[in-house]
């Protein structure tokens, strides 16, 4: 993982030298001068992934500060006792500089662990309004979700915004992880069942089965730490566990269609080629595959698949549901970015207008206070996709507040989209409304 910035043949001369003319302590510091620099780079795969359990992508969703990443430290604890899984410490969860200064989530980070049942690969969202444009993307990729909400607060607004995001993007099912129960506010029955209610409540108004969805006691700051209060701390995480095997499907993957994967992020190896990662929507990639590169207004990029890795392991072939990366050779880093999609050549279409069935949030739900009219310019959201676009009404003179309406949207950049694809829409960092494709128009490309 370690690439010198000069000639090797220096440091071999350098080691003869020293040999030659006495012990390494015998030279002055002046001498040592030549040796190379040594620049950290990120490395491909070499240990093979050995596929013997179903595959599931979840995570952490939620308000700020209600113990997102602690719980997922301490899931990484408690397994890594249990089954081997490599414990992952918070600040390796949250290991941006600006994240370690303001003791928050601002990307979405990806760690792996399984049961006895499973092997999950789990994303831990930011919480904090400013980078709700993160949580959409690190949900877009899920099978499911955890919800935490701190028993001390209940349901708060990120709460309620995580919770339609989810359900709007497509996050099938839920399972609740009610954090702090350690707290001395949190200690009164009664107030956590009060909480627990207003929890089922709000899953139910957002189409979740709130009566049935599982709600778990803890702490995950106990189960991190490994206090005594084993009923709230290991114990809870356990049972979490024990939830998401049973509660949480697996959903039915669709292997057998032109393989597609939107990208989440980008990186460069040198002298082997350029890696993107994500989670494969459908079909498989294998090695030396072609494959086409679309989405904000680029042409089909080609380029070729020279190595499949998850989780730093090799893989024979990605398939739908891996949460991958794929090795490109014969295209540069600067010509991708998040929000295009790989996908089998000739597979996939790009689209700049669009139709579609869009309800506009009403102030309760945190959306604009006032209708928008014709030409207003929000961004929208399809997968890993940010797009501005302008909006039309070919029915109405304007959208109120809790209108379910028929709109027609120009995208600034042509992106990939199809029929039924669900997406959210934002205006600054407030989300506005929630809608599902209809219908697209064949893109020209224009001079």
């Amino acid at each position: 993982a370690y690439a010198p910035s000069r000639n090797l043949g220096i440091v071999n001369m350098l080691s003869r030298f020293i040999s030659q003319f006495g012990s390494f302590r015998s030279l002055s510091w002046s001498r040592l001068s030549v040796l190379p620099r040594c620049v950290r780079h990120r490395s491909f795969a070499t240990e093979a992934f050995i596929r013997d359990k179903p595959h599931m992508n979840v995570g952490t969703i939620g308000h700020v500060d209600h113990g997102k990443t602690t719980l997922t430290a301490a899931i990484t604890k408690v397994l890594s006792k249990d089954t081997g899984s490599k414990f992952k410490r918070y600040d390796e969860i949250d290991n941006a500089p600006e994240e370690k200064a303001r003791g928050i989530t601002i990307n979405a980070t990806h760690v792996e662990y399984e049961t006895s049942n499973r092997h999950y690969s789990h994303v831990d969202c930011p919480g904090h309004a400013d980078y709700v444009k993160n949580m959409i993307t690190g949900a877009s990729m899920m099978d499911g979700s955890i919800l935490v909400v701190s028993a001390t607060d209940g349901p708060m607004p990120q709460t309620r915004e995580h919770i339609l995001l989810a359900r709007q993007i497509g996050v099938p099912e839920l399972v609740v992880y009610l954090n702090k129960c350690d707290m001395e506010d949190s200690q009164d029955e009664e107030l956590l069942e009060i909480v627990e209610m207003e929890i089922r409540e709000l899953l139910t108004k957002y189409e979740y089965k709130g009566d049935d969805v599982p709600i778990i006691r803890g702490s995950a700051l106990l189960a991190l730490e490994e206090k005594s209060d084993d009923t709230l701390g290991r114990a809870s995480i356990l049972k979490l566990l024990e939830a998401l095997d049973t509660h949480i499907p697996i959903p039915k993957r669709l292997k057998d269609e032109p393989f597609l994967m939107p990208i989440e992020h980008v990186y460069s190896i040198p002298g082997r080629g350029t890696v993107v990662s994500g989670r494969v929507e459908r079909g498989t990639i294998r090695i030396n595959d072609e494959v086409n590169i679309l989405g904000f207004g680029s042409s089909k990029l080609k380029a070729t698949c020279t190595g499949v890795q998850m989780f730093h392991k090799m893989l024979d072939q990605g398939e739908a549901g891996d949460n991958m990366g794929a090795l490109l050779r014969g295209i540069k880093r600067e010509d991708v970015r998040r929000g295009q999609v790989i996908c089998a050549v000739n597979t996939a279409t790009i689209h700049k207008k669009i139709e579609a069935e869009l309800y506009a949030l009403t102030p309760e739900e945190g959306g604009r206070k006032k209708p928008f009219l014709p030409g207003y310019k929000p961004q929208f959201y399809f997968g890993t996709a940010a797009v501005t676009g302008t909006i039309t009404m070919p029915n109405a003179e304007m959208v109120m507040p809790g209108d379910n309406t028929k709109i027609e949207i120009e995208l600034l950049y042509p992106s990939v989209v199809y029929k039924g694809m669900r997406f959210a829409v934002r205006d600054g960092n407030h989300t506005i409304g929630a809608g599902v494709v209809s219908g697209v128009t064949e893109y020209v490309k224009e001079n």
